[in-house]
């Protein structure tokens, strides 16, 4: 697939780049050479292949998932600043 000058002034519209007039054809090149690259990678016989999320393996620790009353609300408030009737106080901010 290549790129024309036309595209490359569209793509650059909607990204908001101002680019010079003497910078377009080089980067419709550029980007013409790089979508030959993802061209190639498609080229790739990727059957039987498992797909990775990571180089390594991972396995995420999972925690016990158990419901529970909280009962800090005391020691959270202790570190406000100001606090009214259970809850943080902060300064009105619409008037």
């Amino acid at each position: 697939m290549s790129v024309t000058p036309e595209t490359v002034l569209k793509i650059a519209r909607l990204a908001r780049i101002g680019i010079a007039d003497s910078e377009v054809a080089p980067l419709a090149a550029e980007l013409s050479t790089i979508l030959g690259w993802i061209e190639q990678l498609g080229e790739v016989d990727t059957q039987g292949v498992a797909p990775m999320t990571a180089v390594i393996p991972n396995h995420l620790a999972w925690r016990a998932d158990v419901v529970t009353d909280g009962g800090v609300q005391a020691k959270v408030l202790a570190n406000a600043p100001d606090a009214t009737s259970g809850f943080f106080a902060v300064p009105k901010v619409i008037e």
